[in-house]
C-alpha cells in the first residue's frame, strides 16, 4: 500500500510478530509506518484473521489425499493435446518429423535433469514417460506434485527450445500436454509398461509409415489410405535382440547421471541386464 507523498510501504504478512516481514523505505517515518500497520492487523482480526490461522483454513479439509503408495514405481506419463491439429499447423513432416522428435527429447533431458529422482524416461511421437525412484519421497509422494512439475517444466522447455529446433518455423500458439499418474508394484510390471509403449510405437509407426507412403507416394487420399489399412485383428510379437547387442555394459556415475537419449529395444531382456542399475531395490 502507498503512503502519499511519504514514498511507498511493502508489507507482508507477519510470521511470529508484528516487526517480521515489513520493508520501509527511507523516507516514510517509523510513526507512520507503525499506524499503518496497526490499521492492516485491526482490519484483519475484523475478518477473523489470527496470527497463524483463521476461520477460512477448515476448507482444506477438502483437498484430496493423492499420496502414492509408498515402495511402488511412479510413472508420468505426458501426451500432446491435440498434436494432429498442431502438426499440421506448423507443417511437421510426414510420417516423422525428425526435428520434433528431437525437440521432445531436449524436452525429456531437461526434465530429468530438473528432477533428479526420474531415473528413466521413454517417449515416442507426442508423448513421454517418466518414472520416479521406488523410494522417492519427492514432495511426500503426492501424485499431484508429480504430474504438475513434470508437465509444466515439459510445456516450458518445448516453448523455450523451439526455435533451436525448428529455425524457419514460427510457433504459431503455445502447445498443451496433459498427464497422468499411475503407480506399480514391482519391477516386472514396470517392465511390462515400458514393453507395451514401445510395442505400441512399433506398431503406430509401421502404420504410418505405410500410410504415409500411399498418400504421399501412391495418390491415394488420407479416406482411401485409411481404408486400405483397415485390419480387424492387430497381433504384437515379441521381438529379439541382435546377438551384438549383447553383453554390452555402460559406466554409470551414482553420484549424478546425465540424462542421455538412447535409441533401442526395452521389450528383451538385454537392456534391463545392461542397465540393472533402473530397477535397483535401492532406488
Amino acid at each position: 500500500m502507498g503512503l502519499p507523498g511519504r514514498g511507498s510501504l511493502v508489507f507482508h504478512p507477519p510470521r511470529g510478530g508484528v516487526e517480521a516481514g515489513m520493508w520501509v523505505s527511507h523516507n516514510v517515518k517509523v510513526r507512520d509506518c507503525l499506524a499503518s500497520t496497526s490499521v492492516t492487523l485491526k482490519r484483519c482480526l475484523k475478518l477473523g484473521v489470527t496470527m497463524a490461522k483463521s476461520k477460512f483454513e477448515y476448507v482444506r479439509d477438502f483437498e484430496t489425499d493423492d499420496t502414492c503408495l509408498p515402495h511402488c514405481w511412479v510413472v508420468v506419463r505426458l501426451d500432446g493435446r491435440n498434436f494432429h491439429r498442431f502438426s499440421e499447423k506448423h507443417s511437421f513432416a510426414k510420417p516423422n518429423d525428425i526435428r520434433a522428435l528431437h525437440l521432445m527429447t531436449k524436452c525429456a533431458q531437461t526434465v530429468m535433469e530438473e528432477l533428479e529422482d526420474i531415473v528413466i524416461a521413454y517417449g515416442q511421437s507426442d508423448e513421454y514417460s517418466f518414472v520416479f525412484k521406488r523410494k522417492s519421497n519427492w514432495f511426500k509422494r503426492r501424485a499431484s506434485k508429480f504430474m504438475t512439475h513434470v508437465a509444466s517444466q515439459f510445456a516450458s522447455s518445448y516453448v523455450f527450445y523451439w526455435r533451436d529446433y525448428f529455425e524457419d518455423q514460427p510457433l504459431l500458439y503455445p502447445p498443451g500436454f496433459d498427464g497422468r499418474v499411475v503407480v506399480y508394484p514391482n519391477n516386472q510390471t514396470l517392465k511390462d509398461y515400458l514393453s507395451w509403449r514401445q510395442a505400441d510405437c512399433h506398431i503406430n509407426n509401421l502404420y504410418n509409415t505405410v500410410f504415409w507412403a500411399l498418400v504421399q507416394q501412391s495418390g491415394l487420399t488420407p479416406a482411401q489410405a485409411q481404408e486400405r489399412l483397415q485390419v480387424d485383428e492387430v497381433t504384437t510379437k515379441e521381438v529379439k535382440l541382435p546377438a551384438e547387442m549383447e553383453g554390452k555394459k555402460m559406466a554409470v556415475t551414482r553420484t549424478r547421471t546425465k540424462p542421455v537419449p538412447l535409441h533401442c529395444d526395452i521389450i528383451g531382456d538385454a537392456f534391463w541386464k545392461e542397465h540393472s542399475e533402473i530397477l535397483d531395490e535401492d532406488s
